[in-house]
């Protein structure tokens, strides 16, 4: 493996995952590589800064090489560069669309820009230099913020300062680019699609705008302007209406460059088409396990307690102690009751403290255990139900890996966890693999595990159910034939036509005409 790529097949983009943070898409990338070891893989991995490359994976070896994409870091750059206004003068027309719901011609326009002054373009001058200055100011005259310029320019500088670090890595080498998410990823990728001519496609196994949503509307750390009437015509924008926006531009710009807009599971389509994508492009492609695999897991059953298990990271979006509240409520009912918190305890070391004490609190230590990261295999013969109470979620591996050992699940309705756990429509209707039900709700969590637990008819019913789904529909070989396919049909297609081709100005001659 090389610090600088030779010519891959495919040039992953992955925006905080793999091979640095556990989870279910970085285990789905795992699989992709492994999977196809006659594709040649490079990766760019966009992170926060360098502290940020602890690997969780071993890289199989058809990974010829893993870049890294600083999105908080720049380096200084040149100190000065000639005609330095008209290009800040074209570069904010691009960035005032940028923030107000832009498109791929914005990403082209800034893509043209910033080409030919890419080795030399840093710091120094995007941020610190009079001309960046004075657009700056320009911008945030003409953004209608109330908010105080203070708080404008450090959420400029976060999210403006995002998109120059995409704009000035130097993409390696590909036949086809894969962005694993929307977002930066996703803007890295309408970029090299628009620069080199070669094929981009997106895979979203969740909804990468939709989770920033959620994220930004809670973030105490985000100013927010107190609106001085309910007149609907009289709130302004404010600053977390700039980071939906921004995040809203780079999704659609991915679309609209992507030759295939695709998603694990139908429910997320909705969701595409709502922020812009085509629905001539969009393919579902689910996740798959390794059905004989997690089929010979031997079944350990009498002489032991009811045991249930929550698997996952210990972060809040998983919802633990709505987990263990149910389960302090189903210790009332099954006195014997075993359960695990099986997941990295080290992302949110204040949440899991919490948890902990949760236990603690509730008295459930010799209940509740917490067993950190740990090989599943080692655990499924013992497990007697799965839990999910996460609230929100892609298409849960861990649903499909247990399911094919025949567990059945309690899960929240959230991403594709109906599907799984009760079948989608159209496909042969072979019952219930489970519970789903509402989110937050230790009671409804409980008597969702009660039910299986305490009714062996039942019980065994969703067993059947969950692993003959997992064997028909969530084969992984099926997933890996899919992109295998996909793969090849973009490695063969020819270039299309780059910036540089097209007749009128390039963006060099652009801005210093």
């Amino acid at each position: 493996m090389t610090d600088r790529a030779a010519a891959a097949d495919v040039c992953l983009l992955l925006e905080g995952t793999y091979p640095y943070v556990s989870g279910g898409v970085s285990s789905w990338v795992h699989d992709i590589i492994g999977g196809l070891p006659e594709i040649r893989f490079s990766i760019v991995a966009l992170l926060p800064n360098d502290a940020s490359r602890r690997r969780v994976y071993q890289v199989p070896a058809n990974v010829v090489a893993i870049e890294h994409l600083n999105l908080h870091e720049m380096r200084n750059g040149w100190p000065w560069l000639p005609r330095l206004r008209p290009f800040f003068r074209a570069t904010e027309l691009y960035l005032q669309n940028v923030m107000q719901r832009g498109s791929l011609d914005d990403v082209r326009g800034l893509v043209e820009l910033f080409a030919p002054l890419r080795r030399r373009l840093g710091g120094d001058i995007l941020y610190n230099s009079y001309a960046s200055w004075e657009m700056l100011l320009n911008l945030y005259r003409r953004s209608q913020s109330r908010s105080p310029f203070l708080e404008y320019f450090y959420t400029w500088r976060a999210l403006i300062g995002g998109l120059y670090a995409v704009l000035l890595h130097e993409l390696p080498p590909a036949r086809a680019y894969h962005a694993v998410s929307t977002g930066y990823a996703g803007a890295l990728m309408a970029r090299a699609a628009v620069e080199t001519g070669r094929p981009g496609i997106v895979t979203e196994h969740g909804i990468y705008t939709n989770e920033r949503r959620i994220e930004i509307t809670m973030a105490d750390w985000i100013y927010d302007t107190p609106y001085a009437s309910y007149s609907v015509a009289d709130v302004p924008r404010n600053l977390k209406d700039l980071w939906k926006d921004v995040f809203g531009t780079y999704s659609l710009a991915c679309y609209q460059a992507a030759r295939q807009v695709l998603t694990i599971f139908g429910g997320n389509q909705k969701f595409q088409r709502n922020d812009g994508a085509d629905p001539a492009k969009m393919r579902v492609i689910p996740n798959g396990v390794d059905v004989e695999r997690f089929a010979g897991i031997e079944r350990h059953a009498g002489g032991r307690r009811p045991t249930v298990a929550l698997i996952g990271r210990v972060v809040p979006i998983k919802d633990v102690k709505t987990f263990i509240r149910a389960c302090g409520l189903l210790q009332q009912q099954i006195i014997e009751l075993e359960a695990l918190i099986m997941g990295p305890l080290e992302e949110d070391k204040e949440y899991a403290e919490e948890c902990r004490e949760q236990v603690r609190q509730e008295g459930l230590e010799g209940t509740i255990t917490f067993t950190g990261k740990v090989n599943i295999m080692d655990y499924l013969g013992r497990i007697d139900v799965i839990v999910l109470t996460s609230i929100s979620e892609g298409q849960p591996l861990v649903l499909l890996e247990a399911g094919a050992a025949g567990i059945p699940a309690v899960a929240t309705d959230v991403g594709a966890c109906r599907e799984i756990i009760m079948g989608r429509e159209g496909e042969a209707q072979l019952g219930a693999g489970g519970v789903v039900t509402t989110l937050t709700s230790p009671k409804a969590t409980a008597e969702g595990m009660y039910k299986l637990l305490g009714d062996p008819a039942f019980y065994a019913a969703c067993s059947r159910a969950i692993r003959e789904r997992v064997r028909r529909y969530y084969d992984k070989r099926d997933m890996l034939a899919a992109y295998r396919s996909l793969y090849e049909e973009l490695i063969a297609a020819p270039d299309a036509e780059r910036p540089g081709d097209r007749g009128g100005r390039s963006g060099r001659r652009a801005w210093r005409a």
